[in-house]
């Protein structure tokens, strides 16, 4: 897709430029050369060391993991950690979106598409010496699907959200798109399903689905997966040792199926929440690759001969999202007006620079054969969203409720002093914005919290390589909680139309014709979809950065 440049107003223009000062002013102040409390590593001054063993790699995560128990976690750190211990039925390949085998070989589907079938490599073990088969890949489903499921721990705080999130429900739930599955032989399982779900392969190969050891789990029981229990998977690297808010430590797993990998012995992974600490670190030599760093970084980067910036395949959308439960909101043409009054090409261009685009779509440009054509973004035009709230009912605007993200995302880095920039957007056609945040965890459940939030901020990064992750993720039945249950017969038709289509032609005119009816809905404003910044230091090798958001690291090493 080719990005227009655009010319916006000098008073824009100005307000934008002292947001993003004050900004990066807070950033740079925080970095001081010194990492917060968040970031310190024991002792206080290893900042100041390099990692010089080529046996080890240090890579720095934003955050600590929530559990290392595969499919009950849906946050980016925890996927990081789970990724190195557990393999799934199939990977990526590296950089791409693509399905390769991994511990499935192949996987073929019934003519009804109603039963899919994976053969399994044999010989492989898992780092606990027992063997992986096909019982392996039913035991860890059943965790995730059942909730009656003696090993899934539920009485215990397990809740396997994600599952129920991609694939309907659990067993049991009329929405449930799984209705079985079961071991053929020791290498071959059966998964049987409700209905047609094109893209079941892809969801069931997402990084939440590790499969992990059954004698670890029976072993160490509702502790699994937390610091004091085992994680057990049969990946490249062995879980050694987690120190709550510091680091986790991996070893190399000696018996790993993949001839030559890891290239490192050890792999330590190192929290640290502040994206500025990260690059500190990072340049100072304690870390050997970190992730999520802020557009504004990038000129910090290039000006060090010992760091190089790396770039994240862009397959996310960061979005403000219009809850049609309140009345100002409840009227489509109210919500086209906002967005008709949103400079998103400017926002972008002050916040992402090069590393953002902006279009129409809610799924990412790398999908666009899944987008109408004939979809064209709103127009920034402040004096024409004027005269539609005047139409709709509200000549002098009205007031809004805007919550923003309190921590940096991909889609969105520094989500305060964007929000700032939708309020002073939206004064201009008379609505005064309330902004408000608050904890992260509270903030992504109570917008869930009937009614929810009036308008807010959030975004997404894509688990799988297919629309149907982005759309009925977000406007599917089910998926519309935070929009106050927003129903759109036509539109659920059509989603439950897109995912059980298997003709491909077919199956890109259906969600071209669901691209149709998002623009005309404004129910999730598309504002950016990023390329997220990465950085390394120089000399490292192997390291592929998937569009998903997380990889694997078993070919990186260091010089």
């Amino acid at each position: 897709m080719i990005r227009q440049r655009f010319f916006f107003r000098r008073r824009f223009r100005r307000m934008l430029a002292i947001i993003f000062a004050l900004t990066l002013t807070a950033v740079l102040v925080n970095c001081g050369g010194t990492p917060d409390s968040a970031g310190d590593t024991p002792g206080g001054d290893e900042v100041t060391a390099t990692t010089t063993d080529t046996g080890t790699l240090v890579f720095g995560s934003g955050g600590q993991p929530d559990n290392l128990s595969s499919g009950d976690v849906t946050d980016g750190d925890s996927l990081y950690v789970q990724l190195q211990i557990y393999n799934h039925l199939m990977g990526n390949e590296p950089g791409s979106t693509e399905l390769v085998p991994e511990l499935a070989t192949e996987w073929t589907a019934s003519e009804d598409a109603l039963t899919w079938t994976f053969k399994l490599q044999e010989g492989i073990k898992f780092h606990d010496g027992t063997d992986f088969n096909a019982e392996a890949v039913v035991f860890n489903v059943n965790r995730w699907w059942d909730p009656d499921f003696e090993y899934g721990f539920r009485d215990e705080g397990k809740l396997y959200e994600i599952w129920s999130y991609l694939f309907g429900g659990f067993k049991g739930d009329e929405a449930s798109v799984l209705a079985d599955v079961s071991a053929v032989d020791d290498m071959t399982v059966e998964f049987k399903l409700v209905e047609p779900f094109a893209a079941f392969p892809a969801a069931i190969a997402s990084a939440y689905f590790g499969i992990a050891s059954p004698a670890a789990i029976q072993e160490s029981g509702a502790d699994y997966g937390t610091p004091s229990g085992l994680a057990v998977g049969t990946g490249p690297f062995v879980f050694e040792e987690w120190l709550s808010g510091d680091r986790i430590t991996l070893t190399k797993f000696d018996d790993y199926w993949q001839e030559g990998l890891p290239k490192v012995d050890q792999l330590v992974i190192s929290f640290i929440e502040d994206p500025a600490a990260r690059l500190a670190q990072l340049r100072a030599g304690a870390l050997d690759f970190t992730v999520d760093l802020t557009p504004d970084q990038l000129a910090e980067i290039e000006a060090d001969a010992n760091v190089e910036a790396v770039f994240r395949p862009s397959f996310n959308v960061g979005f403000l999202a219009l809850n049609p439960s309140y009345e100002p909101l409840s009227t489509p043409e109210v919500r086209q007006a906002i967005a008709q009054a949103i400079n998103k090409p400017a926002i972008v261009e002050a916040f992402w620079g090069e590393l953002g685009v902006t279009d129409a779509h809610f799924i990412p440009p790398s999908m666009e054969a899944f987008t109408s054509d004939s979809v064209g973004d709103y127009e920034y035009d402040p004096e024409a969203a004027k005269a539609a709230l005047a139409a709709a009912g509200y000549p002098n605007g009205f007031d809004l409720e805007l919550w923003y993200m309190p921590v940096s995302r991909p889609y969105f880095p520094n989500p305060k002093p964007i929000a700032e920039a939708f309020a002073a957007e939206l004064s201009q056609i008379g609505i005064t914005v309330n902004l408000q945040t608050k904890d992260w965890a509270a903030y992504l459940e109570d917008r869930n919290t009937p009614p929810g939030y009036q308008s807010f901020m959030l975004g997404w990064t894509g688990d799988y390589g297919d629309p149907d992750n982005f759309l009925y993720s977000h406007f599917g039945p089910g998926a519309t909680q935070d929009l106050g249950n927003y129903e759109s017969p036509e539109m659920f038709e059509l989603l439950n139309k897109a995912r059980a289509e298997t003709e491909p032609t077919e199956r890109e005119k259906l969600y071209q014709d669901v691209d149709t009816m998002l623009f005309d809905k404004a129910l999730r404003i598309p504002i950016v979809h990023s390329q997220p910044l990465l950085a390394q230091r120089v000399g490292l090798e192997g390291w592929s950065p998937s569009p998903l958001g997380n990889e694997p690291f078993p070919a990186v090493e260091k010089p």
